[in-house]
């Protein structure tokens, strides 16, 4: 039961503010003052000698704001700088009181507030959202026993078993350091130099060359603890487990030119989205699922649990469902709140605890140092974002910021001048568990953690072809940017150790002699339909996955038990009309849009008035790669029909190209889709509702929406 003392974590209201938030939260209006509370008589024009005389050194209203402008901008984070971030709470379905004592994860019902921020890895904070990147998955619990945070990713391995490592990582993907390019990429030499020295990347390096690195938008992507953690219940037993969130909407990613493309028309794309989506009413929302198994069982694999480049494979151990996240509020202030915002892996609370995985020991290190420096010092914790729910009770003083007032004379334990307290609690308080430790000092690496490759190859042959083929143009791609031969082939030598099918077609972009046999010969083109057949069937063995050889669950495609059904539910539609547009039209595409809870945008020649519906986007101002779906209803714009007008016809031809559903009402929404025929090569533009090209039926046109993408555009197998 809950203790009577700690707040509830019910929360009637999921919109409303934290009480402790909202109390530092400024109102406007009333009289301008300065930060000590002195109103200002005029705030516009510094005191000086004269009207055309030096400003005088005692203006000091005019010192505390240019003090206070030259600090606002605080350090930003070395690793994870562009992130977005909001509101919510996490709510238990199933209890796992029979494998801990966290309140969190064993009152049902219980609503946990969470603050949950999202963001890229290697970019700094003003880089665009939708780079290739591994994207960070962090979500503060303000639980009744104090924050814990599972900070993790949208892939559930890491490019490196060691921490002390991971300094090399970041320098070495970040931009080079004479020229201080490319921003926010991996597809330079260093970054490659790197992976290709570093046979313990492979299986990250295929997710961040897989679709799942340029995710469509933050609750369209997984997010994963990465690490395992320790479970113990009141009687001290102990269960190992790794955390899931699966998107209630589905996986759904970008492709590679449309991501670029956002990256110049909108780079603040998925930022957008969440925000949009919460200020309009609406939610982001995941299931919460577990994997829970023991170290006996654990002990009988091929792989060692703590070993930061494995998963545990769903198909040897199921994920099961006990929670879901919902976030349902803004941040009232982008720097209070996402920017000030500090994560630490460290921050777990009785009833669980760590393993000895090196990376997250390191971490448990690196995360609290890293606050000192960015935060100002070592009160950090007292900034409202990172606040616990209950005030802490200690007897550490002082430092820079502090906000806390402690009274008394006593700041040490044990005492007997203020009542002993507060005092340690033997039972209720944070305990590690034992754990026998014993060996010689030494720095090597475990025996279970050497197979690099096994998983690596269990991800590969988990991909459906279409995901395969999008996983070597991202090679291709990537490598094709290395300057240096030397790192091309060290890295093709690594690839090939994945499988010589994969290495050959990479190589062959490079200009480069195949690896494999069986591959197309050098000069053949990447869209030939022997090299699509061979990606399409080449499988390699796996080791290091417990006997598992295919794992649907790796596949954003293939079906799955934990995958969501297809749905329309959150895409955003533009609505192309001109002037004079058919207003029953508009209204019933709107109409469909909405019943099924997709968004739209009606974009026209102009702003405003278009006759039959109001044009809240222009074609300059609007662009076809941050739509869903792109729906013709007609009209004419700027004295021409619809049809004829370029930029529309780019619209529905760029949709249709990166494969998402096209839709058209009537004679002239139909002759601007005739109109595209020869705009969309190398895809042949056909009006087949198999293709996801819908005329006539608004209805149709928004269950196509749900499919997401119509690969079968591009291949038959796709």
């Amino acid at each position: 039961m809950t203790d009577p003392k700690t707040p509830a974590l019910t929360d009637p209201q999921p919109n409303a503010k934290r009480q402790d938030l909202q109390a530092d939260t400024v109102n406007p209006g009333g009289t301008l003052t300065d930060n000590m509370g002195h109103a200002i008589s005029d705030d516009q024009n510094s005191l000086k000698a004269g009207a055309l005389g030096p400003t005088l050194l005692e203006d000091h209203f005019l010192r505390e704001k240019l003090h206070h402008f030259d600090h606002e901008r605080i350090p930003e984070r070395v690793v994870h700088a562009r992130g977005s971030g909001a509101h919510g709470y996490f709510e238990l379905t199933r209890s796992l009181a029979e494998y801990t004592t966290a309140q969190v994860l064993t009152e049902v019902g219980a609503q946990t507030p969470t603050f949950v921020r999202f963001s890229t890895v290697a970019g700094f904070r003003g880089s665009p959202d939708t780079p290739r990147d591994i994207r960070g998955f962090a979500v503060k619990f303000y639980t009744p026993q104090g924050i814990w945070d599972l900070v993790g990713n949208n892939a559930p391995v890491f490019f490196i078993q060691d921490a002390i490592k991971f300094p090399d990582l970041v320098h070495s993907v970040k931009p080079e350091p004479h020229n201080e390019i490319p921003q926010a990429s991996a597809a330079h030499d260093t970054f490659w130099d790197f992976i290709s020295l570093t046979p313990e990347s492979l299986h990250t390096i295929m997710w961040a060359m897989s679709d799942r690195a340029i995710p469509r938008s933050f609750d369209t992507m997984e997010g994963f603890g990465v690490h395992t953690f320790r479970l113990i219940n009141a009687e001290g037993k102990v269960t190992l487990v790794k955390y899931h969130w699966k998107p209630v909407l589905g996986l759904h990613s970008l492709v590679w030119d449309e991501a670029q493309k956002i990256a110049g028309k909108d780079p603040d794309y998925n930022r957008r989205l969440m925000w949009d989506t919460i200020d309009a009413g609406g939610t982001l929302e995941w299931q919460f699922g577990v994997q829970l198994f023991t170290e006996e069982q654990a002990a009988g694999w091929d792989f060692d649990f703590r070993d930061p480049t494995k998963i545990v494979p769903e198909a040897l151990v199921p994920v099961e469902i006990v929670g879901r996240l919902v976030l349902n509020r803004n941040p009232d202030n982008f720097f209070s709140e996402t920017e000030q915002v500090a994560f630490m892996p460290s921050n777990i609370v009785p009833g669980m605890d760590f393993t000895e995985d090196p990376l997250l020991q390191g971490r448990n290190f690196s995360y609290l140092d890293t606050q000192f420096s960015r935060l100002g010092g070592p009160n950090w914790q007292e900034l409202p974002i990172n606040r616990p729910l209950t005030p802490p009770q200690n007897n550490q003083r002082d430092g820079h910021m502090r906000r806390t007032i402690n009274p008394g004379r006593v700041s040490y334990y044990p005492n007997s001048l203020d009542t002993g307290s507060p005092t340690p609690d033997p039972q209720e308080g944070f305990r590690s568990h034992p754990v026998m430790m014993s060996g010689v000092k030494v720095r090597e690496r475990p025996e279970s953690f050497s197979d690099h490759v096994g998983q690596a190859r269990l991800f590969w042959n988990s991909l459906t072809p279409i995901e395969r083929e999008h996983l070597c143009r991202a090679f291709q791609f990537e490598l094709a940017n290395v300057e240096t031969r030397h790192v091309r082939l060290a890295m093709l030598d690594q690839i090939e150790r994945v499988h010589p099918v994969l290495a050959s077609q990479v190589a062959i972009a490079l200009g480069e002699p195949p690896r494999a046999g069986q591959t197309a010969k050098p000069g053949g083109t990447q869209d030939s339909a022997e090299e699509m057949a061979l990606l399409a069937t080449a499988n390699a063995d796996v080791t290091a996955a417990g006997g598992v050889q295919h794992d649907p669950a790796l596949s954003q495609r293939a079906p799955s038990e934990h995958k969501a059904e297809p749905t329309p539910r959150g895409r955003l539609v533009a609505l192309l009309a001109g002037d004079g547009v058919d207003a029953a039209a508009v209204e019933a595409v709107q109409a469909a849009l909405k019943s099924q809870e997709a968004k739209f945008h009606v974009v026209g020649p102009h702003l405003g008035d278009l006759g039959g519906a109001q044009a809240t986007k222009t074609f300059s101002t609007a662009s076809p790669v941050v739509y869903d779906g792109v729906y013709a209803l007609g009209g004419t714009a700027g004295g021409l029909p619809l049809a004829e007008h370029p930029d529309a016809q780019m619209f529905v031809a760029e949709a249709y190209r990166h494969y998402k559903p096209v839709g058209a009402h009537g004679q002239d929404g139909g002759a601007l889709l005739d109109a595209v025929a020869g705009r969309t090569a190398p895809l042949t533009f056909a009006k087949d509702e198999a293709l996801g090209v819908v005329t006539g039926n608004p209805d149709a046109f928004t269950q196509a929406l749900a499919r997401h993408r119509y690969w079968n555009r591009l291949s038959p197998q796709a």
